[in-house]
């Protein structure tokens, strides 16, 4: 006897079944400024008042880490000094004002569900360098401590969110965190660095893999060197670095 196919929906069903989830989804979590959390009349990032308050990053900036500023080689004294192991980074914003009060809401104040909307921001804002960028992303993670602390992995939803919005792939367990580090808030840029130094590993699956690091917001870029020296320790390579926000730098 013929074995009986497989019974499947109506595509028509499904594109229904969609359209009430994203209906739910709307009614769950209506349109939202990311900053302030007023309430929108339609889908958008943030309300005037924060969107006019926005600090884009400026032209002129390192070509290697986007530190603000004018440097007569295009490259800051730092990279010049300790060349990185990644070969770039790109953010659209300063880390100041709306897009410092988002960040702060998504990561401490337990808002996992923002990550959808700063990923469509970000790849909204990114566009351009996307299309250059490794489609491999791989998010700085939480050590598992901070991870049950704060319920979620706050660079791995981005991360997610990010892949999903650009068609890209956001591979889990790539890279991991083996070391639980102070937070790095308040420490000047030496000890950034050796608070960061060997807290990272990849795995093998990396080897021979072109990475897009992602992470919410870059400072001195301690974090950032830290995984791409785990990174290319694996064989991977070129790592490049995508960021919501450039941090004015700390020395």
């Amino acid at each position: 006897m013929r074995a009986e196919g497989r019974r499947r929906f109506p595509a028509a069903w499904g594109q229904a079944l969609t359209q009430t989830l994203a209906g739910w989804a709307e009614l769950l979590y209506p349109p939202a400024c990311l900053a302030c959390a007023k309430v929108l009349p339609s889908q958008a990032f943030f309300c005037e008042t924060c969107d006019t308050a926005l600090e884009r990053l400026p032209p002129a900036c390192c070509r290697t880490c986007a530190e603000p500023g004018a440097f007569p080689a295009l490259t800051c004294p730092r990279c010049l000094r300790h060349p990185p192991p990644f070969t770039r980074v790109w953010a659209p914003f300063i880390h100041e004002g709306p897009l410092s009060r988002a960040i702060h809401r998504y990561k401490y104040e337990d808002h996992p569900e923002l990550a959808a909307p700063l990923a469509a921001l970000l790849a909204d804002e990114a566009r351009a360098f996307l299309a250059r960028a490794p489609s491999w992303i791989v998010a700085l993670p939480l050590h598992a401590h901070r991870f049950r602390e704060r319920r979620y992995d706050q660079a791995q939803l981005l991360a997610g969110a990010l892949a999903r919005a650009t068609g890209r792939q956001a591979p889990v367990g790539l890279l991991t965190r083996v070391r639980d580090t102070p937070r790095q808030v308040g420490l000047d840029e030496a000890a950034r660095a050796d608070n960061v130094a060997g807290a990272f590993e990849a795995s093998r699956s990396a080897e021979g893999q072109a990475v897009l690091l992602l992470d919410d917001v870059f400072t001195t870029g301690a974090t950032a060197r830290a995984a791409a020296d785990a990174l290319s320790a694996r064989g991977a390579g070129p790592v490049e670095v995508l960021t919501l926000a450039r941090a004015c730098a700390v020395r």
